[in-house]
């Protein structure tokens, strides 16, 4: 008799079109493994949900708040049964982005320069000297982000968008070249350099056909690529993450000389190269799109989207 897989989709966050994705293709690669699977479109009654679908394994497809943020994976874990990605502690503090990067500072992650500021007085006023960032801080996928530039007013519409929230995360603009790497079973698989084909890497470019040029393995010197992976599976563990994470960065390369790099060890002029890489965030639920990056990097580092299903569902454990 094959595994119950319950496959927690949707939910009630602005990030639900996306999970939905997620768990629809999720479902269909498990399905073709042979387990019997059952699609849940989360809502407040998930207790309910689960019990009628009685899974031997939860696999969360979910994105966004209700859904990575600690508050579902308290539900799993009353519940009893093997689920996947990171449990409620880690979930939490991935997902709270400010103190994330409070972490990964300590264990010596270069991350932007920023503050919690409130929504309302930051769409009235600069919060700092442009060029700055502000998003929320408990969301994903490039949902409500505004970049104000040299220049800029505030964003003076950001004042209607409760759905950021009443503090939001103002940081300092980091330039340069968008890079990921995807850490799993505590090894980091690869660095993808992410050229977007809008003017930056928004939901449209995350998402959308087309939307952006993912290139695998990042054309980028030795040394960088070696830092972003030792630092996406410090910052794994830091954060007492589980399962496949994927870590952000930006890669300033102006001004970079990388023929210099050109066979040098990554312990050689090290703090230069910190200098021009920050970790923007850790992603505990990656997309699992048909664009989506850990995707692309599990082929990359020879498993199908099905064996990366079925591995996510063998690394499934209760309580995480």
């Amino acid at each position: 008799m094959s595994l119950r897989i319950a496959v927690l989709k949707g939910g009630f966050s602005p990030e639900r079109d996306v999970s939905l994705s997620t768990g629809a293709e999720c479902a269909k690669a498990l399905r073709l493994a042979g387990y019997a699977v059952t699609e849940i479109d989360v809502t407040p009654n998930l207790w309910e949900q689960l019990h009628a679908a009685d899974p031997d394994v939860i696999f969360n497809a979910l994105h966004g708040e209700w859904g990575e943020d600690g508050r579902v994976q308290g539900v799993l874990d009353l519940f009893g049964a093997p689920y996947t990605h990171s449990g409620v502690m880690a979930s939490a503090l991935a997902m709270d982005k400010h103190r994330a990067k409070a972490v990964l500072r300590d264990v010596g992650i270069t991350v932007p320069e920023g503050s919690l500021v409130d929504r309302v007085t930051a769409s009235k006023v600069h919060a700092m000297e442009p060029p700055y960032v502000i998003k929320p801080n408990a969301q994903g996928s490039s949902v409500g982000v505004y970049i104000v530039k040299q220049g800029d007013p505030p964003p003076a519409e950001m004042v209607h968008n409760a759905n950021m929230g009443d503090l939001v995360l103002v940081e300092k603009f980091a330039p340069g070249r968008e890079l990921t790497v995807a850490v799993m079973d505590n090894k980091a698989l690869a660095v993808t350099d992410i050229v977007p084909n809008t003017e930056w890497y928004d939901y449209e470019a995350k998402y959308a056909e087309g939307g952006s040029t993912h290139i695998i393995p990042a054309q980028i010197p030795k040394p960088v690529e070696a830092l972003c992976k030792a630092w996406a599976v410090l910052a794994h563990q830091a954060l007492g993450c589980r399962g496949v994470t994927r870590s952000d960065f930006r890669f300033d390369d102006s001004d970079f000389d990388a023929d210099f790099y050109k066979g040098k060890d990554i312990s050689e002029n090290l703090m230069h190269i910190v200098n021009k890489i920050v970790m923007l965030e850790v992603n505990t639920q990656p997309g699992m799109t048909p664009t989506s990056l850990v995707p692309e990097q599990a082929v990359y580092a020879g498993m199908d989207f099905g064996q990366l299903c079925c591995w996510i569902i063998e690394d499934a454990s209760w309580p995480r």
